[in-house]
C-alpha cells in the first residue's frame, strides 16, 4: 500500500523545479504547466508541513530555512532514482535481444544480412530462434519476432509494420521448358506442376487471383513442409515454386533462380512484433529491417 506519509510526487516535482530555477513560472514553463498550478502544488506542502518554504524577492522567489532543506532532501532523492532509472534503461539496451523468425526467413533473408546488421547496429546483441508457431504463439519465449503475416494482430502487441508481403512464381533456368516459359504469359503456368508449401497453400491462389487466372486451373504438384525446402526444390529444377520476394532476391541477383512474371503484393505484411510496449532495441531494429526490405 502507498506510504500515506509521503507528500504528492507531483508536488515534489513543482517545489523541486521552482526551487532550482528561483521562479514559479519558469517552472511551470518546464514542467508544461501553468503558473497556478505550481503554486497549487508548492502550497499543498507548505500546508502539510505548517510553514513556508518560499518568500517572495522581486519577481522571484527565495528559499525559507526549510525550503532549503527540502531542496537538498528533492535533490538528493531525485537524483538518486534519476540514476537508477538510467541504469535499468542502459541494463536492458545492452541486453541480448531475443528475435524469433521461421527458419527459412533465417536461413535465405537474416543470416546473409547479420554482418552489415552488427556493423550498422553495434550497440545491439541479438539472438536469434527458429520458430514454426502458429502467429498468436510466437512471442512465448522471445523479445521479438520477424513475422510474415497478415493483420489483424493480436491485441496487446507492439507492432512495426515494416512492408508489404510481394510473391511471385519462380523456377531453376534447369528446369525443363525454362527457356520456353520466360517467353510465356502467367496463364503459361496452368500447365506446369506446381511446387508449393504445405504451411501456406492459399500462396497460388493468392497470386493467380492478382494475375487474373482462375485459381482452380493451377496444378499443384508437390507440397513440402518449410519454404527453404520449397526454394532449393526450385533450384534444383523439379518445379516451379511461389516465393516471397525478399527470401529469393540473392537467388535471383545470381540467376539461381528466374522470376519471369514478377512478383505482385498480398494482404500479408513483415512485421516486427513484440509483447513489451517500451522496449527502445526494437525501434532500430525495426527501422534497419525497414531499410533492408526496401533495398531488397
Amino acid at each position: 500500500m502507498p506510504d500515506r506519509d509521503l507528500p504528492s510526487l507531483n508536488a515534489m516535482r513543482a517545489f523541486e523545479a521552482a526551487a532550482r530555477l528561483g521562479s514559479m513560472s519558469l517552472a511551470a514553463h518546464e514542467l508544461h504547466v501553468t503558473h497556478g498550478a505550481v503554486s497549487r502544488q508548492v502550497r499543498t506542502l507548505e500546508e502539510a508541513l505548517g510553514q513556508p518554504l518560499f518568500t517572495r524577492q522581486g519577481r522571484g522567489v527565495v528559499l525559507t530555512t526549510t525550503g532549503q532543506q527540502l531542496r537538498e532532501l528533492c535533490s538528493a532523492a531525485f537524483g538518486q532514482l534519476r540514476d537508477g532509472w538510467l541504469q535499468l534503461r542502459n541494463a536492458q539496451a545492452s541486453a541480448a535481444c531475443v528475435l524469433g523468425c521461421s527458419g527459412s526467413v533465417l536461413a535465405r533473408w537474416v543470416i546473409p544480412r547479420l554482418e552489415r546488421l552488427r556493423h550498422d547496429l553495434p550497440a545491439l546483441t541479438l539472438h536469434l530462434a527458429v520458430q514454426e508457431e502458429p502467429v498468436a504463439d510466437h512471442l512465448a519465449n522471445v523479445d521479438a519476432a520477424l513475422l510474415l503475416a497478415a493483420p489483424p494482430w493480436p491485441a496487446g502487441w507492439q507492432v512495426h509494420e515494416l512492408a508489404p508481403e510481394r510473391i511471385g512464381p519462380v523456377l531453376s533456368p534447369r528446369y525443363p521448358g525454362a527457356d520456353r516459359l520466360r517467353e510465356q504469359p502467367a496463364c503459361a503456368l496452368c500447365d506446369e506442376p506446381l511446387l508449393h508449401p504445405a504451411s501456406r497453400p492459399q500462396a497460388w491462389p493468392e497470386w493467380a487471383r492478382a494475375m487474373g487466372l482462375p485459381a482452380e486451373s493451377l496444378r499443384q504438384a508437390q507440397a513440402l513442409p518449410h519454404l527453404y525446402f520449397l526454394l532449393e526444390a526450385a533450384a534444383a529444377g523439379l518445379g516451379v515454386a511461389i516465393a516471397p520476394q525478399p527470401l529469393v532476391a540473392d537467388d535471383l541477383a545470381s540467376g539461381r533462380l528466374l522470376a519471369p512474371w514478377g512478383f505482385c503484393e498480398t494482404s500479408a505484411r513483415w512485421a516486427l512484433v513484440s509483447a513489451r510496449r517500451d522496449d527502445a532495441r526494437l525501434a532500430a531494429l525495426a527501422d534497419w529491417l525497414h531499410r533492408e526490405l526496401a533495398e531488397t
